[in-house]
């Protein structure tokens, strides 16, 4: 069966909706029963970021070295904690993801592996961040946030409270990664709203080129300024190592952040 222009491999239906598998040109795609893809991966390379957005969130790395104590909210195909498992191997990451039958599609289709760095939990994302601020819980240097359903960006995903304890999790230095939907304007401008008040403006936004996606990137209060000469360098680094776009995500950050680059990178 044919369905978004690409073989229906697996179908399956669980108390919140419709999970599909569609397999187009050696690409796997995992759907939540409408047009957009919410994870994919070449088959022949499974451990290749294929999504440009996917790829676009991985942009904290031009101002950070390494990850080391991850919270991911939302796993999708698993995409994301497979790459940062495999390409940083001191990486822990505990990941919140609110379908058990996602995570059982991510380990069956996109090989999410079984890893004693990968602890998953099944529950609210957001209830989650809310209750371990609330408590003397373990800091992540990196938190990254990447909550959709089949209409897009989930509901509780947002708010200046989720911000607020977002922020209470991180370290000093840690940065917060969320991926948001750019099509809706108000509810973007509600969102920047929210986090450059709890995160006093230093956000940046990166828009995905080509897609509706906009990635956000808050800076935690003890992360210093950085330098624009350092940052192009480092991304051309980046760009040649991991064979990500880093040089156009700098481009971009610098052209689409003309009020908010001066409180995060110096000339």
């Amino acid at each position: 069966m044919y369905k978004y222009d690409g073989l229906l491999t697996y179908q399956e239906q669980d108390e919140h909706g419709l999970i599909e598998i569609v397999e187009t040109d050696g690409v796997r795609a995992l759907h939540f029963g409408t047009q957009p893809r919410q994870s994919s991966m070449h088959i022949d390379a499974p451990d290749v970021l294929h999504s440009k957005y996917v790829r676009a969130m991985m942009a904290w790395l031009i101002f950070k070295e390494r990850p080391e104590n991850v919270l991911m909210i939302g796993v999708g195909g698993g995409l994301l904690s497979k790459y940062l498992l495999y390409q940083f191997p001191q990486c822990q990451i505990k990941a919140i993801e609110f379908r058990q039958a996602i995570v059982k599609i991510a380990r069956r289709f996109f090989a999410l592996p079984l890893d004693p760095r990968l602890k998953v939990k099944i529950g609210d994302g957001a209830q989650y961040i809310k209750q371990q601020s609330q408590q003397e819980s373990e800091l992540h240097d990196l938190i990254i946030i990447d909550a959709f359903d089949a209409a897009g960006m989930a509901d509780t995903m947002q708010g200046v409270s989720l911000f607020a304890a977002c922020q209470q999790l991180l370290t000093q230095q840690g940065m917060l990664v969320v991926n948001l939907w750019g099509t809706n304007k108000d509810l973007f401008k509600q969102i920047s709203w929210e986090m450059g008040t709890i995160f006093d403006w230093k956000v940046l936004y990166l828009p995905v080129r080509g897609r509706g996606n906009v990635i956000a990137i808050a800076f935690a209060d003890g992360v210093g300024t950085y330098s624009m000469k350092a940052l192009k360098t480092r991304a051309k680094q980046l760009d040649e190592e991991y064979h990500i776009e880093f040089i156009d995500f700098i481009k971009d950050l610098q052209r689409n952040n003309s009020k908010e680059l001066k409180r995060v990178i110096k000339a």
